[in-house]
């Protein structure tokens, strides 16, 4: 049995039907939810994930895209995003991800799908690759696509103390005048999370952009009022 088969298969064995038109209707999804939860999903997933070995990396990203582009049911998505980051195809985190990221990303556009490949898997490649990954995000910042504009504002979410300041600011300051609820969004998610590692300096970028509304909201939510 194939791998995307037996994803297939074990996506329903324990999906609830029930729930699928609310998750459809909570996520304003134009393709079908299947009504699988998170939990049971990464559990059923894992059992497939570990019967159903790849034995190299471009056979990995041809399995991660068969899944993502013969999705029926917004759950199979889900999936790919998680074969894309899965613990044994580690060492194939490389460069040559960064095409089936973009579109996964692209044609993704929305948060719920977009947001796990900005944090993690774009955020991973720049971990590994800053001197390719760093111009890529900056373009990416003024990409015409908004989501690829999340992501470059996203991707150093996790980074903490890691985190490149002036590439944090240089991939928001494009999205500033975007009135965009996700690109909003995104700044001030952006801001909040470097804030737990060096208030000062997301007020004091706050405060010299003038950022106002949703995303000095956002930014500022566990600080004190300045």
């Amino acid at each position: 049995m194939s791998l995307g088969k037996a994803v297939r298969l074990a996506l329903q064995a324990v999906a609830e039907p029930g729930k699928a038109e609310a998750m459809r209707a909570y996520m304003k999804s134009a393709m079908p939810f299947l009504g699988v939860q998170a939990v049971p999903r990464r559990t059923a997933l894992k059992r497939v994930f570990a019967d159903h070995r790849l034995d190299s990396a471009p056979e990995w990203r041809r399995a991660v895209l068969s899944l993502w582009r013969e999705a029926e049911y917004r759950e199979e998505r889900y999936a790919a995003i998680e074969l894309s980051g899965y613990h044994l195809y580690r060492e194939f985190q490389t460069l040559y991800t960064v095409p089936m990221y973009e579109e996964m990303i692209v044609t993704g556009a929305w948060w719920d799908l977009v947001d796990e490949l900005a944090t993690h898997r774009m955020g991973a490649l720049l971990t590994s690759y800053p001197d390719s990954m760093r111009p890529l995000m900056l373009e990416w910042a003024h990409h015409d696509d908004l989501w690829k504009r999340r992501t470059a504002i996203l991707c150093q979410n996790r980074f903490k103390q890691r985190t490149d300041t002036a590439l944090l600011f240089a991939c928001i300051d494009p999205s500033l005048s975007d009135n965009d609820f996700f690109a909003r969004k995104a700044i001030g998610w952006a801001l909040r999370e470097y804030a737990k590692t060096n208030p000062a300096e997301v007020i004091r970028y706050v405060k010299a952009k003038g950022i106002t509304g949703l995303s000095r909201r956002e930014a500022l939510k566990n600080l004190p009022v300045v």
